[in-house]
């Protein structure tokens, strides 16, 4: 039989020795061009995630300049900044216990260059809203958790209990007389306060503030009693003995404040942490949220990092995106039963 050889015209069509077109090209080749064609996206999203990022990159933290989240923040950018070359530049989006920086995170392209602080208050939120926009588990994806850090439950020096057994007998003698301050509404300082009033069948009286701030400047000026503070920001008014801490809410002692007992040496089960990470909008590829956790993990071993992190008072708490994600899921799951308990909505 006569072999026929093709040949590629200058218009583009394929013709054999006959100058015909033929009407199908052989399996064999179809199915070569198909692999190619399949493979062109996972060729591309390997390519993009090595050059990444070629633009600066910016981090969008749901709340004002100077707390907690937007501190970390910071410490992360500059770590990024200096190992891949480009600016991770802090956006403060506050609002809405952080839910107005999840609705622009998950507005904006899932390209890697918009990235979101998350942390225990998007937890908290997910039970506290009835109507969010959005799903914070679905649409968020995890990339790296930085670190965990207990509250301290503290006291102004001029209250009479000094541990906290002695909190508990005069809370139950006193019902709904000591005031326990937080900074609002399914804050930190609220609902690891009522995890402590469920546990313990106490009743204080819940006394929320527009931010951490007020509720702290308050309780030094002995307006307030009682709160159940975050570590960073009570440090130092507790080293300057303007306030007495009774216990913290981790699982064991804080290196920062070595004599002072966890909460659950006296309410067995006990236990309430802090924590703040990175996230990017969903679909965002899994390449480039992989360079990122290598590189956020990266700094959480270097040593500068980590005294850092325990100067603030927390734990380098370092994971895999799938880790982060699990973790995310277990801790909403634990603590919507404590605020159903307390009751606490936000609308």
């Amino acid at each position: 039989m006569k072999n026929r050889k093709r040949e590629i015209c200058t218009s583009g069509s394929v013709r054999d020795e006959d100058g015909q077109p033929p009407h199908l090209l052989g399996r064999r080749n179809f199915l070569h061009l198909a692999a190619s064609a399949a493979a062109l996206p996972a060729v591309s999203r390997i390519a993009q995630a090595q050059t990444y990022p070629t633009r600066p990159v910016r981090i969008i933290v749901g709340f004002p300049a100077g707390g907690v989240a937007d501190l970390y923040a910071r410490l992360i950018s500059q770590w990024l900044s200096e190992r891949l070359g480009q600016q991770f530049v802090v956006e403060n989006r506050a609002g809405a216990g952080g839910n107005l920086a999840v609705e622009a995170t998950i507005k904006a392209p899932p390209d890697g260059y918009t990235l979101l602080m998350i942390g225990s208050n998007n937890a908290w939120n997910v039970a506290l809203y009835d109507n969010l926009n959005f799903s914070f588990t679905r649409d968020i994806a995890p990339i790296a958790s930085i670190y965990r850090a207990p509250a301290v439950l503290v006291v102004h020096p001029s209250f009479p209990a000094k541990s906290v057994p002695a909190l508990i007998a005069y809370a139950k003698a006193n019902p709904g007389k000591i005031n326990m301050a937080s900074g609002g509404v399914g804050s930190a300082q609220h609902v690891y306060g009522e995890l402590f009033k469920m546990m313990t069948g106490v009743d204080m009286l819940h006394v929320p503030y527009r931010g951490g701030g007020p509720a702290l400047t308050d309780l030094l000026a002995g307006q307030v009693q009682v709160m159940f503070d975050t570590m960073a920001t009570s440090i130092e008014h507790i080293r300057a003995g303007k306030l007495r801490p009774l216990a913290v809410t981790g699982a064991r002692r804080a290196e920062v404040l070595p004599n002072v007992p966890p909460v659950g040496d006296f309410v067995p089960g006990y236990e309430g942490t802090v924590w703040q990470g990175v996230g990017a909008p969903r679909n965002t590829p899994a390449e480039i949220i992989d360079k990122l956790n290598k590189e956020i993990n990266a700094g959480l071993a270097d040593p500068r990092m980590k005294a850092r992190i325990a100067d603030l008072g927390g734990t380098v708490f370092a994971s895999s995106p799938a880790e982060f994600a699990t973790f995310i899921a277990e801790y909403t799951e634990k603590w919507a039963k404590v605020i159903k308990f307390a009751g606490a909505k936000i609308n």
